[in-house]
């Protein structure tokens, strides 16, 4: 196992999505330093994954100036079910061939330095709750919609993970039976209805169904490089048919967070990732509306629904958070 070093005075957070990887460097206060990215290619198999996890680990120590041993440990959110204690990634739907990955043990290997694995959802709600709402709400969740859609429970303060430490999928809770498929199997799941990947599939089954859209003059009929920002582009252009798609998925959205309110009645939901990033001023005023129209009488009163200030760096702030945490 790597240890650590007693002059290391850095933390490293990494945010493993299914499809770009993350990484960022800071101070044990909480202060980023720098940040690299890559792309995350699963269909490369495993190993290759972990390789470009490693380089983009090493790129942002680079870039910070600093080397691997200055680093105290490195905190890292993967995409589905982990086991924290084993450090393994027990099955990510997202990432092709993603099952019982011993990452943990992997990327010390590579690295030398300690490695802790969570659930991606987890990261995110721990860097929310720590660093930008400095650990005041004793009862957060944390809804993070990206490539997927993450959770994140914060009860009496603490990250709640469950008997299995599985707790706080939100992406998989099913809202239409029947719905679409989704990557873990099931059939209309949250992810399956309202993610990034949901929103692109809407939209190409439009296309090829004749739908006129702002989308194929801005990017072509393939819409290859299509990103969360085109999406709000095409909608300030008066693009009718990509306002309905997004307000369908902030719909969704409004309905998953009454449903765990009425379930956990936090102090604050939390909205990040990188499709909230894009389109917050586009879907926060439905999801709000939907919310409170979903929510049983009552469970709503003094909730508040925000979203998040992190936006795409809650990922690489919570693995920082995770890594102080467990190194001190």
């Amino acid at each position: 196992m790597a240890e650590t070093n007693s002059k290391a005075e850095y933390i490293i957070g990494v945010d493993l999505g299914g499809t770009k990887i993350l990484a960022g460097v800071f101070t044990h206060s909480l202060e980023a330093l720098s940040t690299a990215k890559v792309s995350t290619k699963s269909q490369r198999g495993v190993e290759a994954v972990v390789e470009r996890i490693a380089r983009c680990v090493q790129d942002a120590v680079d870039e910070a100036d600093l080397t691997l041993k200055q680093v105290a440990g490195i905190g890292i959110g993967a995409p589905g079910a982990v086991d924290f204690d084993a450090g393994t990634v027990i099955f990510a739907p997202n990432m092709e061939g993603w099952k019982e990955v011993p990452l943990k043990k992997a990327l010390e290997k590579e690295l030398g330095v300690p490695v802790f694995v969570e659930n991606d959802g987890n990261i995110c709600a721990l860097g929310v709750h720590v660093a930008e709402l400095k650990s005041k709400p004793r009862h957060m969740i944390g809804i993070f919609v990206g490539t997927g859609i993450g959770g994140g429970l914060i009860l009496n303060g603490e990250l709640f993970s469950g008997f299995g430490h599985t707790a706080g999928e939100i992406g998989h809770m099913v809202l239409e039976v029947n719905g679409p498929k989704c990557g873990c199997g099931n059939k209309g799941c949250f992810e399956a209805v309202a993610s990034r990947t949901a929103i692109f599939q809407q939209i190409k089954a439009g296309i090829k169904d004749g739908q006129k859209t702002v989308l194929t003059d801005l990017l072509g009929n393939d819409l290859d490089d299509l990103r969360s920002g085109d999406l709000r582009k095409a909608i300030r252009r008066g693009d009718k048919f990509v306002d309905r798609i997004v307000d369908g998925a902030a719909q969704y959205i409004g309905v998953a967070t009454a449903n765990l309110v009425n379930i956990l009645n936090p102090e604050v939901v939390v909205l990040g990732g990188g499709v909230i990033e894009a389109l917050a001023d586009e879907m926060m005023g439905v999801i709000v509306e939907t919310a409170q129209d979903y929510a049983m009488p009552g469970s709503m009163r003094g909730v508040e629904i925000i979203a998040s200030k992190l936006g795409d760096d809650a990922g690489i702030t919570g693995g920082a958070v995770l890594a102080r945490r467990e190194t001190k």
